[in-house]
């Protein structure tokens, strides 16, 4: 399994708003200039987020970006499993019934099973308020 780009800045897109949010709304150039992120990547990434009721956008001069509930709602594995759909480390743990003709047989299928559980227990162990906390330690230390 590799997080890619598109999760990874959703992560950091998601971690900025809820840094700043207490300013009102995020302006998408001021959080791509804060992250080093490509302004219309941000903007595609956000419309993801955006219609899946993770942020609330609002138009105008004041317009952007806020939270649609408080950073600790938020867990990173649905941040993640949103830009990146099924983090399964095999195909045939991506739907809902494993329909591998081999599941039943299958040596290796117990050892993926618990390599996805664990996978799924971490990103949803921490919440974005978690990775804030996480931030503002690391800030302070420096």
């Amino acid at each position: 399994m590799k997080i890619s780009t598109k999760g990874r800045y959703a992560l950091r897109l998601m971690m900025d708003v809820a840094e700043h949010d207490g300013e009102g709304y995020v302006s998408l150039k001021d959080a791509a200039e804060r992250q080093g992120i490509s302004l219309k990547y941000l903007e595609q990434i956000a419309g993801v987020l955006s219609k899946a009721g993770l942020l609330h956008s609002g138009r105008g001069a004041q317009g952007g970006y806020r939270l649609a509930k408080p950073p600790e709602s938020y867990s990173v594995g649905s941040i993640l499993r949103l830009t990146e759909g099924n983090l399964a480390p095999v195909a045939c743990l991506e739907g809902p019934e494993n329909l591998c003709q081999r599941c039943g047989e299958c040596p290796t299928l117990d050892f993926w099973t618990g390599l996805y559980a664990v996978v799924n227990d971490y990103i949803d162990r921490y919440t974005l308020a978690d990775l804030l906390e996480e931030q503002r330690r690391k800030q302070s230390a420096r």
